[in-house]
């Protein structure tokens, strides 16, 4: 079955977490990546047997190429002449001072996509900063509107400013891509951690910046929908979301209250927020009587959203979870059989797959090489001077 970007190169020169997870998303639907690494492991990145560096790096050939030698920016430059699109997360000025900008390899490649990530933007004030991403939460709003009231900022628990960035460049990609079918010509595509983390306020911005509202935090309650959120039962907690009318009304006669629809506390949306820890001390006094699976039961048949909160392990224990294939297994050649994330999103004609193991540090160095015109003496005489 054909991979729906098996027609496309893809050069990358990320490290970290955001670069590589926007690479990650074409080398799933599967496009060729070419993983270019220094010679050396670099301080800071996962190592090639380790967790992290496994899930990211699965579909990808890797080489070894020092930038900074004369030859390997030839080498480098021999890569984008077949390539369709080049991906670096350095900060801004250091792809300037290598010579591999855009512009220097758009002469070369005229239909290149050059892709960026950095932590705050190619220009402005802050171009420079290093970036990361719990910087990104902080200065995006994230962390203002994260955990309980009153208890200070609080990081979500995963990368948001990191995968958000690296997703939305892998968006922007594939647009450059369609476009360049009309055009002929590529272009650069960049974002940051910053813009990333600012756009996914969503909502939360749209408060602030259409009726002037700050928003705070409010805990495992949704901030707007009420009532929406984490409630009490016989043998722990589950989520419920029951906002507007209609759903309100279901969930109250699911649990055999009908009469709170009509309280004058909660009649409208405005009285429920106004009164919503009376609300939720109300449901909590009727969902601890019954254990958590059995009232997701009651009120998935009544028609009202209700789940478990998993700890990953049962994520990955959960029927539909596994139905999905968010979990597929592959072999690696020192790990043995291991699993890593399946792909969201399914087409349904010419879907993406995990087809290969993240490669292990410099592994495919000779064989790319090779397929780049190079002898075995020649690229003999490479490693002997320090170019791979």
């Amino acid at each position: 079955m054909a991979l729906p970007l098996e027609h496309i190169r893809v050069i990358d020169l990320t490290r970290a977490r955001a670069g590589p997870t926007c690479v990650r998303q074409l080398a799933d639907m599967g496009a060729e990546v070419i993983k270019v690494e220094s010679r050396e492991v670099v301080e800071g990145d996962s190592t090639a047997l380790g967790f992290d560096y496994l899930n990211l790096h699965r579909n990808k050939r890797a080489m070894t190429l020092d930038l900074k030698h004369p030859r390997g920016r030839e080498i480098l430059l021999r890569l984008v002449e077949r390539a369709d699109v080049l991906v670096e997360n350095f900060r801004p000025d250091v792809k300037y001072r290598l010579g591999i900008d855009y512009d220097t390899l758009a002469a070369v490649n005229p239909r290149l996509v050059y892709g960026s990530i950095s932590g705050f933007g190619q220009t402005g004030p802050y171009r420079d900063r290093p970036g990361y991403d719990q910087i990104a939460q902080g200065m995006g709003g994230l962390m203002s509107v994260t955990g309980l009231p009153g208890q200070g900022p609080v990081r979500a628990g995963i990368p948001v400013a990191d995968l958000s960035a690296g997703l939305f460049l892998a968006q922007g990609i594939l647009v450059a891509l369609l476009e360049r079918e009309r055009s002929g010509r590529g272009q650069w595509v960049h974002t940051s951690l910053l813009q990333a983390m600012v756009t996914m306020l969503d909502f939360q911005a749209a408060r602030w910046l259409i009726d002037g509202e700050i928003p705070p935090q409010a805990g495992n309650d949704h901030p707007t929908g009420i009532p929406t959120g984490v409630f009490t039962t016989a043998d722990g907690h589950i989520n419920i979301a029951a906002s507007g009318q209609v759903m309100f009304r279901r969930l109250c006669e699911a649990l055999g209250v009908p009469g709170l629809v009509d309280d004058p506390r909660f009649k409208t949306m405005a009285d429920r927020s106004r009164n919503r820890q009376a609300l939720n001390a109300e449901l909590n006094r009727i969902l601890v009587q019954k254990p958590s699976a059995e009232w997701i039961e009651i009120l998935n048949r009544a028609g009202v959203p209700a789940g478990p909160i998993y700890n990953v392990k049962q994520v990955f224990e959960d029927p539909q979870v596994q139905h999905l294939g968010l979990a597929v297994p592959v072999h690696h050649p020192e790990r043995g059989e291991i699993r890593v994330q399946g792909l969201p999103v399914v087409l349904s004609r010419t879907p993406g797959a995990v087809r290969r193991p993240a490669p292990t540090h410099g592994q495919h160095t000779d064989e790319i090489l090779a397929e780049l015109g190079y002898s075995a003496g020649e690229i003999a005489q490479l490693r002997a001077d320090g170019v791979v």
